[in-house]
């Protein structure tokens, strides 16, 4: 069996779109296994553009099919828009699956994320307002809507009968907003159940078959694992789990059959949204990686924070997750930066100083990183293809990360082109 995982190791916007794009192409299956069109995965194609946010990054060059799977939570009209634009394109979709067993996002729970990051006083998490929290929300609450469901009429009328009654009574007295209509959503559901009924199968089942049969299965996460519900800065995290582990129960495929764990992750790092930064950079530094990295979310359009790489937290990162496959991206972004920083301890707020992630957000506030100092390099890294042509010290960059995480760098990325990659092993 050849299996690979590819996931993000900060918080998000590492460049998974480009790496799982790039290993599609010999892919027989690519496969979402979690979050929704929360996600923002720029993909380059020549001097064709990208984003996608619902759709497997795989889409354009798998060789097999694409599955968005059980784990995912989908808004069908976000779905049908986005196949509409690759179509557009002059591309096919007809590869495209969904499980029949993914929730579906309502307009209700578009509604409840807007108003809960509207309202004053509340805990603004910095969410995209799609959905997605409230729509894993009810899944877990065991009254959520299933792509099976938009198929048995009655079935998808009682269920949206018995959640307009909740949301109705939350929208007009605790919020003070209009209520929701049960038959316009009803119909609108419906016709959207008929036009994807071609694409809702029984995904589970095929890729063990898959699996079984030795094919090559890529499994492509979204955001990242310092945004995991159990395991990120919580609460400032998305509502899955963003994880090699969240595979297994996001796609219905067994421990056991996972391989190759590519960890992802930028030679610096970013955040989009609240919550806690220990290496940002609040300067006109931060601003010129921002404008040089083009650092601004492709599903929100929002600059993102910037900072130095924070080893800290991918080795927190590395761990959960297992990784054997380390991939460096936007190295290029630091050239003309010198020297560069790298933080590898904290000093707590009483003074003690630690290596590892802690799971106290409130405290990491107040955590002072300790860096290490290396020598930076001036040359254009873009055109290098392989890692010999780097500069020396673009090299112990790379190499101090290696040691300190104690995990190979197997791919490099020096630009955001399908060709711009340092590759020094194949995985394939």
């Amino acid at each position: 069996m050849s299996t690979y995982v590819v996931v993000g190791l900060q918080y998000g916007d590492e460049g998974k779109g480009k790496i799982t794009d790039v290993l599609s192409a010999k892919s027989d299956y690519v496969v979402r296994f979690q979050g929704g069109d929360n996600a923002g995965h720029t993909v380059y194609a020549g001097e064709e553009k990208f984003v996608l946010h619902l759709l497997p990054s795989g889409v354009l060059q798998c060789r097999g099919k694409c599955v968005i799977a059980n784990g995912v939570v989908v808004n069908p009209m976000a779905f049908l828009k986005e196949i509409g634009q690759i179509e557009e394109k002059g591309l096919k979709t007809d590869h495209v699956f969904i499980s029949r067993r993914a929730h579906v996002i309502m307009p209700y729970h578009i509604l409840l994320d807007t108003y809960r990051e509207e309202e004053t006083g509340g805990t603004h998490i910095g969410t995209t307002k799609k959905g997605i929290g409230p729509c894993y929300e009810d899944k877990i609450a065991r009254i959520g809507i299933r792509m099976i469901d938009l198929l048995n009429p009655e079935i998808l009328a009682d269920k949206i009968q018995k959640n307009l009654k909740l949301k109705n009574s939350l929208f007009e007295k605790y919020y003070g907003k209009p209520t929701l209509a049960f038959d316009e959503i009803y119909q609108q559901y419906l016709a959207l159940g008929e036009q994807l009924k071609h694409r809702i199968i029984d995904t589970e089942t095929e890729l063990n078959e898959a699996i079984r049969e030795g094919k090559n299965i890529l499994f492509e996460g979204a955001q990242a694992a310092m945004l995991d519900i159990d395991f990120g800065t919580y609460p400032y995290v998305t509502s899955s789990s963003p994880t090699t582990g969240g595979v297994c129960a996001g796609a219905g495929v067994p421990p056991t059959s996972l391989q190759n764990l590519i960890g992802v992750a930028k030679a610096y790092t970013t955040r989009v949204g609240e919550g806690p930064f220990p290496t940002e950079l609040n300067n006109d530094l931060g601003e010129h990686i921002r404008k040089i990295g083009f650092e601004f979310g492709a599903t929100t359009g929002r600059p993102r924070r910037t900072g130095w790489l924070d080893l800290v937290s991918l080795k927190h990162a590395t761990m959960i997750n297992g990784i054997n496959n380390l991939v460096i991206t936007k190295l290029d972004v630091l050239s003309g930066i010198s020297p560069l920083k790298i933080a590898t301890k904290y000093k707590t707020e009483d003074g003690k100083i630690i290596d590892y992630f802690t799971s106290s957000t409130t405290k990491l506030y107040d955590y002072e990183p300790i860096y290490e100092e290396l020598d930076g390099w001036d040359e254009d890294i873009t055109n290098a293809r392989s890692y010999d042509e780097l500069p020396q010290n673009a090299k112990k960059y790379i190499e101090f990360i290696e040691k300190y995480l104690g995990i190979n760098v197997y791919l490099v990325s020096v630009g955001p082109e399908r060709s711009q990659n340092i590759i020094r092993k194949e995985l394939f």
